[in-house]
């Protein structure tokens, strides 16, 4: 049995909840998300509460229903309180600049890097910090990899982008004589 798929989803205050065609709608204060839940997972809203069952007892299904509950957690959090990122860059002449929608990265190449954010995304830059907010974990998380992924941080000086609660490994580096 799927220990994360049987605990109750406690719903939020604000929050208006549809299920309907297999298609889950949250609307809360920050936003309305949109989900089409797997087959084999029902969804039961309640009062206070949302409990998710299987229809199946294999192990495939299992999977589904812990995932399910997990993506129908993170939809009720993000309309309800919004999820937030926090990157840090490191390095000489390393900066950013938010020109609309997008961000202007300078990370040492021979040329500026242009990244478009996703619709629903939003971003702020403070000195070497870069603050990504949205309701959608999932696109959330997405932007902020991909950002990384332009620098990574490197082991020696740590240079690069960086989450912020991310802890960079140092290696020594070449030993003279």
């Amino acid at each position: 049995m799927s220990r994360v798929g049987k605990k109750p989803i406690p719903k939020p205050e604000k929050t208006e909840i549809t299920f309907a065609d297999r298609v889950l709608t949250v609307i809360g204060p920050k936003g309305q998300l949109s989900r089409r839940i797997h087959p084999d997972v029902d969804l039961n809203i309640e009062e206070d509460q949302i409990l998710l069952s299987v229809r199946r007892n294999d192990k495939k299904t299992k999977a589904q229903w812990g995932t399910a509950r997990a993506l129908v957690a993170n939809m009720l959090t993000g309309v309800s309180q919004g999820f937030e990122r926090v990157l840090e860059i490191n390095g000489i002449g390393y900066r950013a600049e938010v020109k609309g929608n997008s961000i202007d990265l300078n990370l040492g190449y021979s040329h500026p890097i242009s990244f478009d954010l996703p619709e629903g995304i939003s971003a702020l830059v403070e000195r070497n910090t870069i603050r990504l907010s949205g309701i959608d974990k999932e696109k959330l998380g997405f932007a902020a990899a991909s950002i990384r992924k332009f620098r990574p941080p490197e082991p020696y000086k740590g240079k690069g982008i960086k989450y912020a609660e991310e802890h960079i490994v140092r290696k020594a580096g070449k030993t003279g004589k």
